[in-house]
């Protein structure tokens, strides 16, 4: 690290700086953790792309312990104001309103960004961080496409930086007991996992071309995306629904309950996906499938399976988000919650670990604001003492390639054959095309 302060940060031990949660989250006393030591060293951050769901990442940053957030990021002066004023209120004074984030990255004395940013901008900036030796919490999916996903890896293990992907359910406590009961053979080997998301998006209509509002800076908006002309029904949400910028429900919320079924399967790269599936309900600019079923092989007689309906809310075992994990001796349901239930052959209930915390799945800001602060404490952990991350880079990518690899399944309308070893697709030069895209002139990202 450049200075003296962030390298204390780095070489710090586990015993100095074990994260403290009493006084951070709501219902938790001071009691029950230890106080971290040396708390003048702080953890000091920028907040990039803090409209919606970065707002709240941002303000549940700078909630926690040994935390400061030192720059907030945003092409919208808006969201930048209200993002600035709520964070000022947690942490009693202003952070820095500096909306080209690659400023921030300059800023000698920061050691972390938050990317909450458009989709098409993960990846980018993550790697632009990376180089200036900043630690990168990384909203998911962690890229737009496989390409980015192994630039990423590459760039957190060249530069020895800490990169988390921000599936935060690795870190709630039930869940986590959930995939170790099923690691010990609770019901067996399990061999299928069904993941599900369900919701009642409205249509975003038909855009239309208009000025750039004064409020927004598009072109840095874009960044590495080849420009596009503004339409007033992209930002700020409905960009998930074109490929251009956005990579479809599968990644938005897919990504969150295959990342599950991929830790409770024990498997890394899948050996056959296929796709089904299409923009069902409306007609209009929505371009990504609004219904779609995705399924993917493994080489060790095992498959994950996601259903995916942006349009219709409809629960699936009692639940709007899940996954089930099949097995030689009966069946385990991850709910959309901080829990989870086991039941036997004959569909008996033999186990029952209920939800302590409020989930409100739907939320698009913040769903689950007390669980994911034990995320946030976790890459905390791995920047300050080297501990384990419950969701480091790799293992963020290839569970974000096994969705990608399904929408690509989807685009081409064919079966992938992958190769287990690396998740490459085999044999198919079309498909392949996807594997990467074309950027900007000048913007195109590098390690």
């Amino acid at each position: 690290m450049k200075n003296s302060r962030r390298t204390f940060i780095k070489k710090a031990s586990t015993g100095a700086f074990a994260l403290s949660l009493g006084g951070v989250l709501p219902g938790f006393s001071a009691q029950s953790y230890a106080r971290i030591k040396g708390a003048n060293e702080k953890i000091l951050v920028a907040g990039m792309g803090v409209n919606s769901r970065g707002n709240a990442v941002a303000k549940n940053f700078a909630i926690q312990e040994g935390c400061e957030v030192l720059h907030i990021c945003d092409v919208d002066s808006r969201a930048s104001k209200v993002c600035i004023d709520a964070v000022s209120e947690i942490q009693g004074y202003k952070p820095k309103n500096t909306p080209d984030f690659r400023k921030a990255l300059e800023d000698k004395d920061l050691d972390v960004l938050i990317v909450t940013a458009p989709d098409h901008w993960h990846a980018p900036a993550g790697l632009l961080a990376s180089s200036a030796g900043k630690h990168v919490y990384l909203e998911k999916p962690c890229s737009h496409n496989p390409k980015e996903g192994e630039m990423l890896v590459e760039s957190a293990a060249k530069h020895k930086i800490v990169m988390q992907m921000g599936n935060q359910r690795r870190s709630w406590p039930n869940v986590a007991q959930a995939i170790k009961e099923l690691h010990d053979g609770v019901i067996g080997r399990p061999y299928y996992a069904k993941t599900w998301y369900t919701n009642n998006r409205a249509s975003i209509g038909i855009g239309k071309k208009t000025a750039v509002p004064s409020w927004l800076d598009f072109d840095l908006w874009q960044g590495p995306a080849p420009r596009m002309a503004y339409q007033d029904n992209l930002i700020h949400y409905n960009w998930h629904w074109f490929w251009h910028w956005g990579t479809g429900e599968a990644l938005n919320n897919g990504t969150h309950m295959v990342d599950l079924a991929r830790w409770g399967l024990g498997v890394d790269y899948a050996s056959k996906v296929t796709s089904a599936g299409g923009r069902y309900r409306y007609q209009d600019d929505w371009e990504t499938p609004d219904t779609q079923s995705i399924s993917i092989e493994f080489a060790n007689n095992s498959m994950i399976s996601w259903e995916g309906r942006s349009c219709n809310g409809s629960h699936i075992e009692g639940n709007s988000v899940g996954v089930l994990f099949h097995a030689e001796n009966g069946t385990m349901l991850i709910e959309s919650g901080n829990s989870y239930k086991i039941f036997d052959l004959k569909n008996n209930l033999i186990k029952e670990v209920k939800n302590d915390f409020v989930i409100d799945t739907r939320n698009l800001q913040s769903p689950s604001q007390q669980l994911d602060a034990l995320h946030i404490q976790n890459f905390f952990d791995g920047i300050k003492s080297g501990k384990t991350l419950a969701s480091d880079i790799d293992g963020g990518y290839k569970s974000t390639l096994l969705v990608q690899l399904g929408n690509i399944a989807q685009r081409t309308g064919r079966t992938l054959d992958i190769d287990p070893k690396n998740g490459y697709i085999l044999n198919d030069k079309d498909a392949m095309k996807h594997w990467s895209r074309t950027y900007e002139p000048g913007w195109e990202p590098k390690v």
